[in-house]
């Protein structure tokens, strides 16, 4: 399938890696250790998900750069405060959503 170049706020989306749940794991237990570099790699493994919750409002009058905006800040905020310990914290959903 090829890789269509969508940007959006200057974001190259086809560019976007795809992380694997191995990936995400490994990224995530750095993160917990104070691991900025896999933070940053996490939030840009995980920016499709921005993109695919925004693509629900590309009918409306909202500004497409607007909403990735806000869903990256939902999405660095749902990182920040992910709950490890398996119990799923649903307030990160509106941030994403915007």
């Amino acid at each position: 399938m090829p890789a269509y170049k969508v940007e959006i706020c200057g974001v190259n989306t086809a560019k976007l890696p795809i992380l694997k749940e191995t990936e995400k794991e490994a990224l995530f237990a750095r993160i917990r250790q104070g691991d900025q570099e896999a933070r940053e790699m996490y939030i840009k493994g995980n920016l499709r998900l921005v993109l695919s919750v925004i693509k629900r409002f590309s009918g409306s009058h909202e500004n497409l750069d607007d909403l990735f905006q806000i869903g990256c800040i939902g999405l660095i905020k749902s990182i920040d405060n992910f709950n490890p310990c398996g119990a799923y914290d649903h307030r990160g959903d509106p941030q994403i959503s915007a």
